[in-house]
Parts: structure tokens; sequence; C-alpha cells
């Protein structure tokens, strides 16, 4: 499943970050996501082999939720991730060469970028969704600036920072989607209460 398939499937545009979360434990966290409709599910590279917990999710749970990985910041990286099985790449920055070669693979690239000149750079690169890193310094306001002058087609994504408190906040000012990271994930949660936390993020959303 992409991106754009969990979306129009219903999901919320809510991206799950599980940095840190091992391979054993990966699937039973990824099946309490989806079952509280959270469909959007990034594995950062710097988490303990990070392609295998990717290819169980994808093999276990696929066909149900968008799995990716993030932290991507070298090409070997790119095809680490195609190779197992991810269909979506986030990085924390602005690499063309990244970008491209992530497209080359089938992988739809999400790219961090915090300034104009640097989202500008990523959409030349090929990318159609961005996300702006780390959200919350800057806050709101800019984010509204940056929507002013960015593709309407561009979806923005705030990631850091963003979570139940003041999504509807982000929203209001244009975020198509939030990534969540470790306000709903830290390593060694149980499933249960990741799955408590994503259930109370997505009711969150739907009120905002």
């Amino acid at each position: 499943m992409t991106i754009d398939e969990a979306l129009e499937a219903g999901a919320p545009p809510i991206m799950a970050i599980l940095r840190g979360v091992r391979p054993d434990a990966a699937v039973g966290i990824g099946r309490a996501l989806v079952a509280t409709g959270v469909r959007l599910i990034e594995v950062p590279f710097n988490s303990p082999e990070p392609a295998a917990s990717i290819a169980a999710l994808a093999d276990a749970i696929g066909d149900e939720a968008a799995i990716g990985g993030g932290t991507i910041l070298t090409p070997a990286m790119v095809d680490q991730l195609a190779d197992a099985g991810g269909r979506f790449m986030v990085s924390p920055n602005t690499d063309p060469a990244v970008i491209a070669l992530a497209a080359v693979r089938g992988l739809e690239p999400l790219p961090g970028f915090l300034t104009p000149t640097e989202a500008f750079a990523a959409i030349g690169a090929g990318a159609r969704q961005l996300k702006v890193f780390p959200g919350s310094v800057l806050g709101s306001a800019y984010l509204s600036s940056l929507r002013d002058v960015l593709p309407r087609e561009v979806r923005l994504w705030v990631v850091g920072g963003v979570g139940v408190a003041n999504l509807a906040e982000f929203r209001a000012r244009g975020a198509d989607g939030i990534g969540v990271g470790g306000s709903l994930y830290k390593p060694g949660d149980a499933a249960a209460t990741v799955g408590k936390k994503a259930a109370a993020l997505v009711s969150a959303w739907q009120s905002a």
C-alpha cells in the first residue's frame, strides 16, 4: 500500500515514527496502529535492524498500511529500503540525488526541509510530499507562510514536536499531515500502549 492508497482508503494523515523499534516487536505494534486507523508507518534507519523490521511489517500488514523507512541519508540506504519492501522514503534533509534515486526505485520520497530554498530544491528533484522539520521550532505561523508560496499540490507533513496538544493549530495553518515519534512510541513500549496513544491522535485529528 502506498501513502496515497492509505489516505484514499480513509486513513488519517498521521505517520507513526517507530524510532528504535526492534524486528521482534515491529509487527505487533504495526497491528495495534492499524487497529486504530493509523496506516502510515515509518521505521527510521537509526533503529536496530531497520530493514528487517520494514520487511516484517511489509509482509504482515503491507496490504493494510503503507510501510516506509526514515532517516534515509544515502543512496545505499535507499537501496536497502527498497529491497526490504518499503513503499516510501523519509529523510531529515533535502538531497536531490537521494530523492531522485528513491523515485527510480519506486519509493515515494518525503524529504525534510526548513527553508523555501530547500523545499523548491526537493520539488525540483521530484518530491511531491515534503516534511517540515523540525516542525514546532518556528511554529504554525511559519508553516502558513510556507503554504502561501509552495505549490498547492505538494503535500506538507509537519514532524517534530507535533502531537495531540497542538496538531489542530498546525492543521489550521496548512498541514496536510503530521508525523509523530517519541510521544507515540519509545523503545520497549507495549503494543497496547502505542495503540492507546495512536487512538488519541486519531481522535484529535478528526476533531481538529
